[in-house]
């Protein structure tokens, strides 16, 4: 049997999400971030091959990274619709997303994170040199980049209503994360009406109910 090793306020959540949706058999273990530092504890650490989140065990096997762990369920539930088989409808725009969500999304938004955390973080009187410098990276390069991606994906969900298509697929559950950290950045607001109704139908699942009654501790995005 699968087994979760949970970290609280990381993206493990997803793969939590992505049990409760399968209706699958599976152990949890929560796990609390060490109280100074922050970080995962030893235990955790002795588990994870990378020492991070998210990460399951089933029998002799760790694994780690989210979409490994979300393919590796996946094979073990071949007749689901979470995995759009190929030569269907929406299987392009479904890989798309899956990979988009780990791939482009979330190496945009470290890279504006960092710049942001040295413009905000560096001391006088270097600070307002470095704000002018990487204010203007960001909007020079993780800029154009976010504008293109946040008009994709209103794009896209203004043509179905699912990361996926016409119904929720692993690249709804993977998108979850980048999503967040987007709408907490302010980047996703009223002026994206379908990202903002897609929030709405993730919230209405029942699996994603389920799994935030079995932990409602939010996740940690890359917004600061």
């Amino acid at each position: 049997m699968i087994t979760l090793h949970h970290l609280e306020y990381s993206q493990s959540f997803r793969i939590l999400w992505l049990l409760e949706e399968l209706g699958a058999e599976y152990e949890l273990k929560l796990y609390n971030r060490d109280p100074e530092t922050n970080l995962a504890p030893a235990e955790y650490k002795a588990i994870s091959p990378l020492g991070t989140a998210p990460v399951i065990t089933d029998g002799d096997l760790a694994l780690a990274e989210s979409n490994a762990i979300i393919d590796y369920i996946l094979d073990q539930h071949p007749e689901s619709p979470l995995d759009p088989a190929p030569g269907s409808k929406h299987r392009a725009r479904h890989l798309f997303w899956y990979h988009a969500s780990q791939g482009s999304m979330m190496s945009i938004g470290m890279v504006d994170m960092i710049m942001r955390v040295l413009e905000q973080r560096s001391p006088w009187p270097i600070s307002k040199l470095l704000g002018a410098v990487f204010g203007q990276a960001r909007k020079s390069f993780t800029g154009p980049r976010n504008e293109a991606m946040l008009a994709k994906i209103e794009k896209d969900l203004g043509e179905a209503p699912w990361f996926g298509g016409d119904q929720v697929t692993s690249a709804d559950i993977t998108m979850s994360y980048p999503m967040e950290a987007l709408r907490d950045r302010g980047q996703l607001g009223a002026d994206h009406p379908n990202a903002m109704a897609w929030f709405d139908r993730v919230d209405a699942l029942p699996s994603y109910q389920s799994a935030r009654k079995i932990d409602d501790r939010p996740t940690v995005s890359f917004a600061i």
